[in-house]
């Protein structure tokens, strides 16, 4: 497998660790637990997107491209973390963000990433939540481009296509070497399936390098349908662009599960909050409550109710989010005197 004829800038710090958390394997009754720390990817507090922006923004620069143009949730990891890639590499970055929340708290559109977002320097516009109009500010931001004479390259939301894909067809390759090193024989690795390139790239990557382990994603919005189709046209785009065998992923391969996504988009249920705090109090690791807290609130539910057959080493993907976790203050407010271990299931 070698990606290496497609434009790349080093901007994460990896290989990430491979870490065991005993105490919540323990807690939880087995099998191994491992957590695969790109929360550690360092740039701009860490995250999944600093691999994906590596081939994104390679392939912008190599396209000459000075501006940068992507779209977020107001509290979009994906967006934070292109901002500061952008400020690394002297280029200029716009963003459209929109809350994806009817009522958000009063702080939502200030702390958290939205101020990271400002430091780094992001031109932030804002949309009203919806699709159309996310693109038609995206569609004005490249048209004055156009006009003033820059170069603009657009980064999709989350950076999950097949180019920024690449970034976690890479990750399999630096896991699998980890999990050889560390005795280790991955049954399982649990993911938080948004914009599905993560999911994506991993799951080729595995793949490719002959490993059969599951990847089961954790639906932080939407329907395991829609989802699962999403993961699939992505998988379709990767291999287009690594001239893969097109039956290397069968329909089967592709797993996502909706059962925890809560009320919506960024909005976490009680028992996302309790498994964050409980990894909190076991592990000393953060998560946050859009994506990772969900992820983690499957994997503990999956586990209690004995869903995972044959797991042996099971790795939990932590693709970062942290920042977000001081615009949802009064979320932990609410379930403060709450037990952490009645969480999931």
């Amino acid at each position: 497998m070698d990606i290496s004829r497609f434009p790349r800038t080093p901007l994460a710090h990896l290989p990430t660790p491979l870490e065991p958390m005993p105490a919540l394997s323990k807690l939880l009754g087995g099998p191994s637990l491992y957590v695969k720390r790109d929360d550690c990817t360092g740039l701009a507090m860490g995250g999944n997107k600093s691999r994906k922006l590596e081939f994104s923004l390679g392939d912008a620069l190599d396209k000459g491209a000075d501006l940068v143009i992507t779209s977020g949730a107001t509290q979009s990891n994906h967006v934070r973390q292109t901002a500061a890639a952008c400020a690394k590499l002297g280029l200029v970055f716009r963003c459209v963000i929109a809350s994806p929340l009817e009522h958000s708290p009063a702080d939502y559109g200030r702390t958290g990433n939205v101020l990271l977002d400002r430091l780094f320097g992001a031109e932030i516009n804002v949309a009203s939540d919806t699709d159309e109009a996310t693109a038609r500010a995206v569609k004005s931001l490249v048209e004055d481009a156009r006009r003033t004479g820059r170069r603009a390259y657009i980064v999709p939301l989350g950076a999950s296509d097949a180019i920024g894909s690449l970034g976690y067809v890479d990750c399999a390759a630096e896991l699998l070497a980890q999990c050889e090193s560390m005795g280790l024989e991955p049954s399982h690795i649990i993911v938080a399936t948004g914009s599905a390139g993560t999911h994506a790239g991993l799951l080729t990557g595995l793949r490719l390098l002959g490993s059969q382990a599951q990847v089961v994603g954790i639906a932080i919005s939407g329907t395991s349908t829609a989802k699962e189709e999403r993961v699939r046209s992505v998988v379709s785009g990767l291999i287009e662009l690594l001239q893969a065998d097109r039956d290397l992923i069968s329909r089967d391969d592709v797993r996502v599960l909706d059962r925890y996504v809560g009320a919506g988009y960024a909005m976490p249920a009680r028992s996302t909050i309790l498994a964050l705090r409980l990894l909190a109090r076991t592990e000393g690791i953060l998560l946050d409550p859009v994506y990772t807290g969900k992820a983690l609130d499957g994997l503990i539910d999956l586990m209690r109710r004995r869903e995972l057959p044959n797991a042996r080493d099971v790795i939990f993907l932590h693709t970062g989010g942290s920042p977000a976790l001081f615009a949802y203050a009064d979320e932990f407010d609410r379930t403060a005197e709450m037990p952490a271990e009645t969480c999931s299931g």
